[in-house]
């Protein structure tokens, strides 16, 4: 058999493929990787899939002993990668022999590393995905100490020579993200609506897999009766009482009862994933 043996997962460590979408008349949300382009790519660089299961792998840390022999490949974060001691180029395939120590310092830059291995991360699927939804608690457990993960069969196509697109590593100053018109956007005075696009904003420490809160001016409504709630999607811009926006991603609620004054545009969902608290976000119109 080949796998993983997990020494040390790091702050969290997620089994995580493209979701399970289709659900939310469930009450599942869709679930999957936060950046979902990276996943994409640390799969297409070890030949699996673009929805092969992988892991996502917060701020780093990560340590994992090599059961037989793998190509695997780090995309998303960008920071010290080392396979037995010697150094791992990012977004780029390896091979790792049966034995080998592979470790992920720290990022440097992102937060968020996606490790694939060729033939992908073999876990139960619930409800179509290997995906670990963090709300719900529906999927695999996450990673902890001593875990084997199993990889799967060698997929048919080869590992790629050259991959067909350039990769750049998450930025470390401002980020600029695409807003489209929120469903609730007429709930909010006219200076608000400008002020969204205007001013700087900072991710808060309330972020997670759920939503990322933003820091900044308050959002004034120019409605202030209760809202019903309604469908959330990935991306929506929800502003609470007090004024302060939270931008909702993959394990969010089905539904919500904050006003949507706007939406990130899917372009820019994985830039959300990647930022770290502290960094500065400004707004453009999609």
């Amino acid at each position: 058999m080949t796998g993983l043996h997990v020494e040390h997962p790091g702050a969290l460590a997620l089994v995580e493929d493209l979701g399970r979408p289709g659900l939310a008349h469930l009450g599942v949300t869709s679930s999957g990787a936060l950046d979902r382009g990276a996943l994409a790519l640390a799969n297409r660089l070890v030949g699996n899939p673009a929805g092969a299961a992988a892991l996502e792998l917060l701020v780093g840390g990560f340590r994992a002993r090599v059961e037989g022999e793998a190509w695997f490949a780090v995309t998303g974060a960008w920071g010290s990668i080392r396979l037995d001691g010697r150094p791992v180029a990012p977004y780029a395939a390896a091979r790792a022999h049966d034995g080998a120590v592979l470790e992920l310092d720290v990022a440097e830059r992102g937060i968020r590393y996606l490790l694939a291995v060729r033939g992908g991360i073999e876990v139960p699927a619930v409800l179509g995905s290997r995906s670990r939804d963090t709300l719900a608690a529906i999927g695999p457990d996450p990673v902890t100490a001593g875990t084997v993960l199993r990889i799967g069969a060698e997929p048919a196509a080869p590992v790629p020579v050259v991959d067909r697109e350039a990769a750049f590593p998450p930025p470390t100053g401002a980020v600029t993200l695409a807003l489209l018109p929120g469903p609730r956007a007429d709930w909010f005075t006219a200076a608000a609506r400008a002020a969204l696009f205007e001013s700087s904003w900072r991710l808060s420490e309330q972020a997670d897999r759920i939503g990322a809160r933003l820091l900044g001016p308050a959002l004034e409504r120019e409605r202030t009766g209760e809202l019903a709630s309604e469908a959330t999607v990935r991306g929506s811009m929800q502003v609470a009482g007090d004024g302060r926006p939270t931008i909702l991603l993959a394990d969010r609620p089905v539904t919500g009862g904050y006003p949507v004054i706007a939406v990130v545009a899917p372009g820019s969902l994985d830039a959300v994933a990647q930022l770290r608290p502290g960094q500065e976000v400004r707004f453009r119109h999609a």
